[in-house]
Order: C-alpha cells, then structure tokens, then sequence
C-alpha cells in the first residue's frame, strides 16, 4: 500500500505539470502567467520541491542507471501490450498518460526501493554521516 501511495503522488506530481488536458500547470501558467504572476511562481516553486525530493531520493535510492532500467522495463511491458493488441499508439493524448505512468513509476519505485531492499534482504540502510 505505501508503495501505491508514492507512485499516486508522484503521478499527481506530473499530471499537474503537465498533461493533455486543460487542467494543468504549464497550460494554466503561459495564460496566466501577465494577470497572476506570484501565484504563478509560488505554484510553480511547489511542484519544484516535489520534484526535488523525488529526483533526489530516486537519484540516492536506484541512480541513473537503475532509473533507465525501470524505464526499460515499462517500455518493453507497453511494447508487449502493443505487439498483443492490447494496446494502440495511435492517440496522442494516450500517449503523453502512457509517459506519465511510466515517468512516475519510476519515481515511485525509487521513493520506495530503499523499503523494498530492507523487505527482500533484511538489510536497513544507513544514511551518510557527513552529510
């Protein structure tokens, strides 16, 4: 269940900046931008710090590479769904959400591995002191 929460916060994350609907961030500040100019900012500062503490945590917990093989993975499960029939690229709209679950998928699995890593080896992971 933590897990489903921190994937479903880092979908709303992304789906508020950005997403083919007229509900969103960057569609909402270029109109509003001239009128509400410090909502503007104090909105986009918001979604800023969400975006740090995820990158920083999935940066910290999985890395770069662990990153590009969550998004492998996502990639070949679409590419099979795909080749069955099950799904179709041919909406643009479907694509720009089928990004979105995969970019916040790997943002929740990297807010979540360290749990993950603790649960499969018993191992507690430990801070660095000097920071």
């Amino acid at each position: 269940m933590a897990f489903v929460l921190r994937w479903v916060f880092a979908f709303i994350l992304l789906a508020a900046t950005f997403n083919p609907t007229q509900w969103n961030f960057v569609r909402w500040a270029r109109e509003n931008y001239a009128e509400q100019l410090p909502i503007t900012v104090l909105l986009g500062l918001v979604l800023l710090i969400g975006y740090i503490i995820y990158l920083r945590a999935t940066l910290r917990s999985i890395g770069g590479f662990g990153m590009f093989l969550v998004v492998a993975v996502v990639g070949a499960l679409i590419w099979v769904l795909v080749d069955w029939g099950i799904l179709t690229l041919d909406n643009p709209s479907q694509n720009v959400w089928l990004g979105l679950l995969a970019l916040s998928i790997v943002l929740g699995v990297g807010l979540s591995w360290s749990h993950v890593r603790r649960t499969l080896s018993g191992q507690a992971d430990m801070d660095d002191v000097d920071e």
